[in-house]
């Protein structure tokens, strides 16, 4: 079955001399003796690895760290080379004792975006410079030292997985075999074991963290790492996650995000002051309050009993619903009370010449052709991609000294078609974490949801949860922060601040004794 794929977000720039590099350090593999980045459309077995110095104040507190920008060679059971993944791993000077430092494995979804998100908007020590609410800036761009970053809490790894990022098949015709959810999870796993295993890192505190997609592929991790590999994680972070693709597919006969949307639908409406002024007037959280109800609850019992919904019980709906989403009553009879998220986002401000962003939905954008019902763009998408590339490629070769001509894939369609699975079936990785969390109760997860995400939608992910159908006493385990911006809600200059102490404090609560 064809489902939904969610692409996640990606000059002159300004170095702060807080984070200019002390000392290169270059370390070759043996068969690497030029020490040159191989410039190579596809990967071969030669490892290389760029190491440098830098510092950071984070909390008040000065940082020294090593920056390595590398790739590790993937192989066969024959030993045969497979795939060459790029990563870059910052790790804290000065730790006598690596079984007490922790180690965070990190990676965007897509399936095709490259690890960039997470890294120069989240966790890293460099981020890109937006406007303080996320808006976008005009090139050229410019990144700074993270304040925010968790680089005090946790030594980091960024993962681009196979075809993104600088991460290539050896044979460019073998790149489908990585290109599947079990695939994608197999090749991951496999990366984490020769990372842990050559850094000396077994006995460490282990973490994942993964944004979209990337919460699909950590899901199946937890499950993965444990069965092959017996490696058991302290801790999994899901940022805008999606687990269960029943939630999020709009398809014929799938009437569960219709529900599970709705929320959304009326944060956006009550963001751009749509809805009616007894709504308008109230917070937030009040009104998500009333849409969640009217979601689960007599919305819920319209969508169940289909064509024959009464008259009457069927002109109510009608009306809450035009009452919880801003959107024209005669838009919503039309659509028989089943608005898709693309609908939405042309329908809500359409007098207005605008769409709003299915990344967030607190972006606009103007459209060229007023009466389609499709998505020409997404504007909350538009607004980053350019900044978050142009940083990156300055980073990566002007201060982590990695060169190389191949393109790096921010996001890229090359690992499409995406191998879904066998079968009439939604993916659901969402039992491998449950039974991950049974098989070892020491797991803990934490869920970052944003108000006005449109593309994995927080009620979505409180569904999910809420039918894991673990023991009861294992939800203690698990953690939800919410935040007023979207998909990526550390755009968000608050939300920045707040997700990096939620994140730290769910990090040192996982590994206290």
């Amino acid at each position: 079955m064809r489902l939904i794929s969610f692409l996640i977000l990606i000059s002159w720039l300004a170095v702060p001399t807080s984070n200019l590099r002390a000392q290169e350090k270059t370390e070759p593999s043996s068969d690497n003796k030029d020490q040159k980045t191989e410039e190579k459309s596809n990967a071969d077995e030669k490892e290389l690895k760029k190491i440098t110095e830098h510092v950071i104040e984070i909390n008040g507190e000065k940082i020294e760290y090593t920056a390595t920008a590398g790739t590790i060679t993937l192989r066969d059971k024959k030993n045969e080379p497979t795939a060459s993944v790029f990563y870059i791993a910052y790790a804290k000077k000065g730790v006598e004792d690596k079984a007490k430092r922790p180690v965070t494995f990190s990676f965007n979804g897509g399936p095709g975006s490259s690890s960039v998100w997470l890294h120069m908007g989240l966790l890293g020590p460099r981020r890109v410079i937006l406007e303080a609410d996320g808006s976008p800036v005009p090139p050229p761009y410019r990144m700074e030292d993270n304040e925010f970053s968790i680089l005090d809490d946790t030594d980091l790894v960024f993962i681009d997985p196979v075809s993104t990022g600088y991460s290539r098949a050896t044979k460019l015709e073998d790149a489908k075999n990585f290109h599947g959810v079990n695939e994608d999870i197999s090749s991951v796993a496999d990366f984490i074991r020769l990372y842990v295993t050559r850094n000396e890192r077994w006995l460490s505190p282990k973490f994942i963290i993964g944004e979209s997609y990337g919460t699909t592929r950590a899901a199946g991790l937890t499950q993965e790492l444990s069965s092959q590999h017996r490696m058991n994680v302290n801790g999994i972070m899901l940022v805008s996650s999606v687990l269960n693709f029943l939630t999020i597919q709009f398809a014929e006969g799938n009437d569960l995000p219709y529900q599970l949307f709705l929320p959304t639908y009326t944060a956006t409406a009550w963001y751009h002051k749509k809805l009616p002024d007894d709504l308008q007037n109230q917070p937030l959280t009040n009104v998500l309050a009333l849409a969640e109800s009217f979601a689960s609850g007599s919305y819920n019992e319209a969508l169940f009993a289909g064509d024959g919904i009464g008259g009457e019980q069927r002109a109510a709906v009608l009306n809450e619903y035009s009452r919880l989403t801003g959107l024209d009553p005669d838009f919503v009879d039309q659509s028989n009370l089943r608005v898709t998220i693309f609908e939405f986002t042309r329908e809500l401000l359409r007098d207005e010449g605008l769409a709003i962003g299915r990344f967030d939905s607190r972006y606009t954008g103007r459209v060229r052709d007023r009466r389609g019902l499709g998505m020409e763009y997404d504007p909350s998408g538009e607004a980053i991609f350019s900044a978050y590339t142009s940083t990156f490629n300055h980073y990566v070769r002007a201060e982590l000294n990695f060169e190389s001509d191949m393109p790096y894939n921010i996001l890229t369609g090359d690992v499409h078609p995406w191998n879904w699975g066998s079968g009439n079936s939604y993916v659901n990785v969402a039992q491998a974490l449950a039974e991950s969390m049974t098989q070892n109760p020491f797991l803990k997860v934490h869920l970052s949801n944003g108000y006005y995400d449109l593309a994995t939608p927080y009620f979505a992910t409180r569904y999910t949860f809420n039918h894991l159908g673990i023991d009861p006493g294992l939800m203690k385990n698990i953690t939800q922060n919410d935040y007023t911006a979207g998909h990526m809600m550390y755009l968000n200059l608050p939300d920045l601040k707040k997700q990096k102490e939620d994140l730290a404090k769910f990090i040192n609560s996982a590994i206290a004794r």
